[in-house]
């Protein structure tokens, strides 16, 4: 049928075109009233002639309306000469990365207030698999994951016996146990699930609402910058009151890796996995040989909060800082923002002008609430002694890893004291740090 339509649509512009050709020839061959004739005299019209002409005109007229209405038929079945949907081809959008989410676990049973977190917030089970994976053999952990069916993956790692430790080191048997568990769980995502990217978090870890979309936004980021090697969920001085509670938004480059809860692509642990340590893996991935110079993303307010007190650690900094992380509670749409301003030079330049630009306060003035003006301000540190004061009396973690200072970047540990942004910063021109500041 719509070849049929499509004949007659052909037929009828070809009649079109031939029809006015004729009547061009036809006016073309017909002398003009008072043109001359062929012995070079006027010739005058005759009653004839001006007849037929008249006629002539009212069949023009006539034939005008009859090719209007053909051109408009012609050009409502306009869509019967193009190529139908059905025929074009379709546009696939390129499929969206899957990022397994790998929950740590061993003998807490309060892995559900864990696991039940990422279900409530997780968009989708097949862009997010959770493997969980269960050291230590405790049964009754077991069974509160098995009541989950398969909403999870549940693995067991198989190796459950003792490591043999220096003496000295027995009572870090458990630092020991920790670090072949991820060893052996990072094989399983990367090497047997064949996976490219992961997000680690432990059993006692809850996560925020915009959690996972923290976590897809900035996998492209952690992918093309090989300044970076891990995201984090985790800000080690996001206590509430330490944080700016209208900056939900608020990213930053970190020297410091953070952990809990972070992300991690293949390409890295082919990197680390070869040569990763027998115990205390976290110390250990802050260690110069591991970092390499390169840096973690963490937000301004956390993505995950830690609720298990009791553990390996036995609490440590716990009471004091931990049980004060402020949890997000406002989805952020990440992959609806421009987060370019996270890449290196970038995030370098802009950061140092707004750090060394800040007019520079004294220590009493930050601890009085005697600061006068909005911020940010800078108070400034020239020794690991100077650093430490102020960070154990400001409130803020005063331990260093190798150097580095817990959010630092590029020595600056930034956070909010009495509302008011405060950069707590080395003095201009700082280029390294010193490995002996542990």
């Amino acid at each position: 049928m719509i070849r049929k339509k499509g004949s007659l649509i052909l037929c009828g512009t070809f009649l079109f075109v031939t029809w006015n050709a004729i009547l061009v020839l036809l006016l073309w061959g017909r002398p003009l009233p008072g043109q001359l004739g062929e012995s070079g005299q006027v010739e005058r019209p005759t009653s004839d002639i001006l007849g037929d002409l008249l006629q002539m005109a009212k069949s023009f007229e006539t034939e005008l309306e009859m090719q209007k209405e053909i051109l408009e038929e012609i050009q409502n079945h306009q869509s019967l000469w193009q190529p139908s949907n059905r025929d074009r081809p379709k546009v696939v959008a390129p499929p969206q990365p899957v990022i397994p989410i790998l929950v740590i676990a061993c003998n807490r049973v309060t892995v559900r207030r864990c696991l039940d977190k990422l279900l409530q917030h997780r968009p989708s089970s097949e862009l997010y698999p959770i493997i969980v994976s269960q050291d230590c053999g405790h049964a009754e952990t077991a069974e509160v994951i098995r009541s989950y069916g398969n909403q999870v993956t549940h693995l067991k790692q198989p190796d459950l016996s003792d490591i043999s430790v220096q003496p000295q080191h027995k009572k870090f048997q458990g630092y020991y146990k920790i670090s072949r568990h991820y060893r052996w769980a990072l094989n399983q995502v990367f090497k047997t699930l064949s996976h490219s990217s992961v997000v680690i978090v432990e059993d006692d870890l809850e996560v925020a609402p915009d959690f996972f979309e923290y976590f897809r936004a900035l996998l492209p980021l952690l992918k093309s910058d090989s300044s970076l090697w891990c995201v984090s969920a985790w800000n080690d001085n996001g206590r509430d009151g330490y944080v700016d509670p209208g900056k939900a938004d608020l990213l930053y480059r970190t020297d410091f890796f953070p952990g809990l809860g972070w992300m991690l692509l293949k390409e890295v642990w082919e990197e680390l996995e070869p040569k990763w340590p027998a115990s205390f893996w976290d110390d250990w991935m802050r260690q110069p040989e591991q970092r390499q110079n390169r840096a973690c993303i963490r937000p301004e307010i956390s993505r995950t909060l830690t609720f298990g007190r009791q553990g390996v650690s036995l609490g440590q900094f716990y009471d004091k800082y931990l049980r004060y992380i402020k949890l997000n509670t406002e989805f952020v749409p990440f992959t609806k923002l421009n987060l370019s301003y996270l890449q290196e030079v970038t995030y370098r330049n802009a950061f140092e002008k707004e750090v060394y630009n800040a007019p520079v306060v004294s220590y009493e003035d930050v601890k009085q609430g005697q600061l006068k003006g909005p911020g940010p301000f800078r108070l400034q540190y020239s020794s690991k002694d100077s650093f430490k004061v102020m960070s154990r009396n400001l409130g803020i973690m005063d331990d260093l890893k190798s150097g580095v200072p817990r959010t630092g970047y590029r020595g600056v540990v930034s956070f909010i004291s009495r509302g008011r942004r405060i950069y707590l910063a080395p003095p201009p021109g700082w280029t390294q740090y010193d490995t002996t500041w542990s």
